[in-house]
């Protein structure tokens, strides 16, 4: 092409691949604006045109706005500029996408609701303030009081969820369920019962620090039993069960009775609820962390053990 040359609209469009009336659009906009008209009155373009055609196109097949493109091609704008916003835009869609891709796929196979699915959606598309407001509040309603000693202020930070900003589909969906439990009121009341039993014991004990819970104790003498197929009702397993409940016992500071065993009981079944499994389940999943021990089988061996003991 010969830089003196002039050509029409139609001749631009032959040689950029653009329709007639996509150049005259872009025109009218003054993004290509025309170098000279004939005597005639058309519209006249140099060779410059046909490069500024195909900056175009190409931006706008990567979504960039019409008054953006004219501030490029005007040079008020650079092109490392450009592409370095857009390519933050596209991060926020992507993420957008998945988290969308996500709840699509939690309503297929939950056969949700309308109304469901429009929780889900709200729930999904919180941004990360207003997700930390809704568990802080959850954890005030579980923790507020408490959570000024070590032990809980650690067991609240373990019990966060943190949303990655670009989530797989599974644990956009995690998070869901787990927003929504967060927002049951029983599983609120559960969890609040369970904390202040933990707190009762630890002034009983009169230790101000973290310490070993009796959950975890009770685990570790009892895990070893069910692996080995001791029936709990059996004499085998006696000194398993007086093992553990004597540590209570010197935990509460009274006797290895009827009553403790009892208690011990009630302590074992709010930390076997299936509803605190489901959460640090969830919880795993959004935070990335390795799925949790199964106690259930433990805590049921337990409590079994401990029921037969207790009858009159």
């Amino acid at each position: 092409m010969d830089g003196d040359t002039l050509y029409s609209i139609g001749e631009l469009a032959r040689r950029t691949g653009l329709t007639v009336k996509t150049i005259r659009f872009y025109s009218d906009r003054g993004i290509v604006a025309p170098t000279d008209r004939s005597p005639a009155g058309y519209r006249l373009y140099d060779i410059d045109a046909v490069a500024r055609l195909d900056l175009v196109r190409t931006l706008r097949g990567l979504g960039v706005d019409l008054p953006t493109i004219r501030k490029v091609v005007d040079r008020e704008l650079s092109l490392p500029e450009v592409a370095a916003a857009h390519a933050e835009a596209l991060v926020v869609q992507i993420r957008v996408l998945r988290l969308r891709r996500a709840v699509l796929m939690a309503v297929a196979e939950r056969g949700s609701t309308p109304e469901e699915m429009e929780l889900m959606h709200r729930l999904a598309q919180l941004s990360e303030d207003e997700r930390r407001r809704l568990i802080g509040d959850f954890l005030d309603a579980v923790f507020g009081g408490l959570d000024a000693a070590p032990a809980f202020a650690g067991v609240m930070r373990s019990m966060t969820p943190e949303l990655p900003d670009s989530p797989e589909g599974e644990q956009v969906q995690a998070w869901v369920e787990l927003a929504e439990m967060s927002l049951d009121p029983s599983f609120r009341a559960m969890m609040r019962r369970m904390v202040e039993g933990q707190a009762a014991e630890q002034a009983r004990s009169g230790m101000t620090g973290p310490r070993r819970d009796i959950a975890v104790a009770v685990r570790d003498q009892a895990g070893p039993a069910l692996t080995a197929g001791i029936d709990p009702a059996s004499p085998r397993a006696d000194p398993i069960v007086a093992a553990f409940t004597a540590q209570y016992a010197h935990l509460l500071g009274r006797p290895d009775d009827i009553e403790l065993r009892r208690r011990l009981v009630t302590r074992l079944e709010s930390v076997n609820d299936p509803r605190r499994d489901r959460y640090l389940r969830l919880l795993a999943v959004v935070n990335g962390w390795p799925a949790p021990e199964r106690l259930a089988p433990v805590f049921d061996w337990s409590v079994r053990a401990l029921r037969v003991r207790t009858r009159r």
